[in-house]
């Protein structure tokens, strides 16, 4: 694994509990951590559960006992590390979004197309599809449960940078980060609702906006304000993300991304309206599915709570007895599991770096329409 920090965190627990409550067909061997800082590193490893260290990712790619990269390092560094490793005969698993631009992004799909026919396999991690209760939605929509989409409304709220002296970190450059709030956790709602509709955004109108445009610049060793806040650099990301978009089955859909909703720690809620019925899902009751049946009598109608604990849902049968709840950390081990079991079984593990791409297209057309004042937009095709 490249990268320890939020996410090598999230990944290392995956890999360590996968195997502990699936049966899965090859073993995980967290055979070495990867990080710039070597003392870091090591700490890192020593408590994450790693055997080994290394401080240069391209050594990795030389390792006999390497064969599987999983990349949690910022955007920039995305695309170099997972060609190469997918160059060097290497399974990869890549964080979202997949790259920082449209053309990186290509790259990365080439790569693992040639990749492809020498049995090597890619995904890229958007863990959210994982949930069971939305995995529970994408089932019932497959089903027909809730008749033809017609309306698809999502929300992603975080309030971590309402502060104005927060200070300038990697996310908040767009040299590092390729975009702000729409990339790190836009990405998440649009590849969460095409998921659970089986449609694709085809066009889009949107506003981005920044907050705040200068920041104190953080040091070296802590992260803090360097200089009591007196040195500043520029914020070149969006805080916040508004758009609308077009389906290709023909709904309609509205996306809100925002890291300036005070109050808001981490909330996601997706809502998707058919001709026969509505399903709901909010993060903050992770383990729930609202369901509604519009084809019931009209006294009778209403939404219903759907615990998703049950050994028939997805993913259940692996964890505890019914009512026994889970966590979001449990979305990468359900991660783990089908990327192991694709490995295992020679298919292309889902989401494919083409769905990646197809994310990358959509926030590309975003970024394209906020520039030319919130114009109609096309979503280029794969």
């Amino acid at each position: 694994m490249v990268g320890y920090a939020f996410m090598g965190a999230a990944h290392s627990q995956a890999w360590r509990t996968a195997r502990r409550f699936f049966d899965l067909p090859l073993q995980p061997d967290m055979a070495v951590l990867c990080g710039r800082n070597a003392a870091a590193t090591t700490a890192a490893a020593q408590r994450m559960g790693w055997r080994t260290t290394e401080t240069d990712w391209k050594a990795l790619l030389r390792r006999d006992d390497v064969q599987l990269v999983d990349v949690c390092t910022p955007g920039d560094t995305h695309a170099e590390i997972a060609v190469a490793a997918l160059e060097a005969g290497k399974h990869v698993l890549c964080e979202k979004p997949l790259a920082n631009t449209v053309d990186e992004a290509r790259a990365m799909v080439a790569a693992a197309e040639r990749a492809q026919a020498r049995g090597v396999r890619s995904m890229v991690g958007f863990n959210y599809r994982r949930v069971p209760a939305v995995a529970l939605a994408r089932r019932l929509v497959e089903q027909g449960r809730i008749g033809r989409v017609r309306h698809v409304r999502a929300v992603y709220l975080q309030d971590w940078i309402v502060d104005p002296e927060f200070p300038l970190v990697w996310r908040l450059r767009a040299d590092e980060a390729g975009s702000g709030a729409l990339g790190d956790i836009g990405a998440h709602i649009v590849d969460l609702t095409q998921f659970v509709t089986g449609q694709r955004l085809t066009g889009v109108n949107a506003l981005l906006e920044t907050f705040v445009r200068r920041r104190p610049l953080p040091s070296a060793s802590s992260g803090l304000s360097a200089s009591g806040g007196s040195e500043v650099g520029d914020v070149t990301v969006d805080d916040a993300a508004l758009f609308f978009g077009r389906l290709d089955g023909g709904g309609i859909a509205t996306y809100e991304a925002t890291r300036f909703a005070t109050g808001r720690k981490n909330a996601i809620r997706v809502e998707v309206n058919g001709s026969t019925g509505s399903l709901a899902f909010d993060l903050e009751r992770l383990n729930e599915l609202e369901y509604l049946d519009g084809t019931e009598d009209a006294e009778l109608q209403g939404f219903r709570r759907v615990v998703v604990t049950e050994p028939g849902h997805p993913y259940l049968s692996g964890w505890y007895p019914p009512g026994h709840m889970l966590g979001w950390g449990d979305t990468f081990v359900h991660e783990v599991k089908d990327l192991v079991d694709a490995v295992a079984a020679g298919q292309d593990p889902l989401p494919s770096f083409d769905d990646g791409l197809q994310v990358q297209l959509v926030l590309d057309a975003v970024q394209r329409s906020a520039a030319d004042r919130g114009c109609w937009t096309e979503v280029e095709e794969l």
